[in-house]
């Protein structure tokens, strides 16, 4: 099985994504996801900037992949888009395709791709779908069931697509789930700015922002356009189920500089064996992967 760290969902600083990523580098990820997903007015790194990163961590014996926006809303973005694929594609790296006009961009290219979760792909004959249009790994919706997605791989091997078009599973096994996507920018809502005049207020909330319910519960994190998860998903413990159901990469998403002794953690347990990678507390969650509501804990 192996690891991989998600794009930076936050808007970090130039510096400290620069950082972070030399410090990547020197860790047991196996697969490291580039670039801006949230959004486009986040433009601290250029294009060139996150293939110069690309490159190094690819000197490391990383695999790198370049992920795109989820939520593309204007020509400019859709040209930023169209202008990554293609310089991917020449340049030899995988996509994480996070819309379907990423997807098409590199279809016609004829070059493979990850299907990203935003994609909501639900069941076996929208996987083969993905496939034919040249994915090599997938995401599914963050809410899936362990069960469902046996049933979807079940059905996608039943299908005859296994073998046609061979499939890698990734999961999200650590970090805040992203539970919804809107044209509103809730982070400068938050302190009454227009989305357009946001003053980059992203920049001060390098985790999100935290929002409670009226009973004090932590119900959301907000990101930009992005409703978060309040709790954070944890399935560290339960890779080995994970791996039995057909995952191949459990994804860590990175929130600040512990994930990465997160990943050396979880690298541990998989050499070792063991199911025990980091306890579950009262800031996490597993609840969609186990059945229950997603807020919930099950015993594992």
């Amino acid at each position: 099985m192996k690891i991989s760290l998600a794009p930076i969902g936050y808007f970090w600083g130039k510096k400290a994504v620069y950082e972070f990523y030399e410090a990547a580098a020197e860790s047991d990820a196996d697969i490291i996801y580039l670039g801006e997903t949230v959004c486009s007015k986040r433009r601290q790194l250029k294009l060139d900037d996150w293939f110069e990163i690309a490159a190094k961590l690819q000197d490391r014996g990383k695999e790198v992949v370049l992920s795109t926006l989820a939520l593309i809303e204007a020509e400019s973005e859709l040209h930023a888009l169209k202008q990554l694929c293609h310089k991917a594609a020449d340049q030899g790296y995988l996509v994480e395709a996070n819309d379907m006009a990423a997807i098409k961009f590199l279809s016609d290219l004829k070059h493979p791709f990850v299907a990203g979760a935003a994609l909501n792909i639900y069941n076996a004959r929208s996987l083969k779908v993905i496939a034919e249009a040249g994915a090599v790994r997938w995401q599914p919706p963050l809410e899936l069931s362990a069960e469902s997605l046996s049933d979807i791989l079940g059905g996608y091997s039943n299908l005859g697509e296994s073998e046609k078009h061979p499939m890698e599973t990734e999961i999200l096994g650590y970090g805040h789930m992203t539970l919804a996507y809107s044209a509103r920018c809730y982070t400068a809502r938050a302190y009454d700015y227009p989305k357009d005049q946001c003053k980059f207020i992203c920049l001060d909330h390098p985790q999100g922002m935290k929002t409670k319910s009226q009973d004090g519960l932590d119900i959301f994190t907000l990101n930009g356009i992005q409703t978060q998860s309040g709790k954070c998903q944890n399935l560290l413990n339960q890779w080995q189920d994970a791996r039995k159901r057909g995952v191949d990469v459990i994804r860590i998403t990175p929130e600040n500089d512990e994930c990465l002794n997160i990943v050396q953690q979880l690298s541990n347990a998989i050499k070792a064996g063991t199911s025990s990678v980091l306890p579950i507390t009262e800031q996490h969650c597993n609840g969609y992967w186990n059945r229950i509501p997603g807020m919930e804990i099950a015993e594992v």
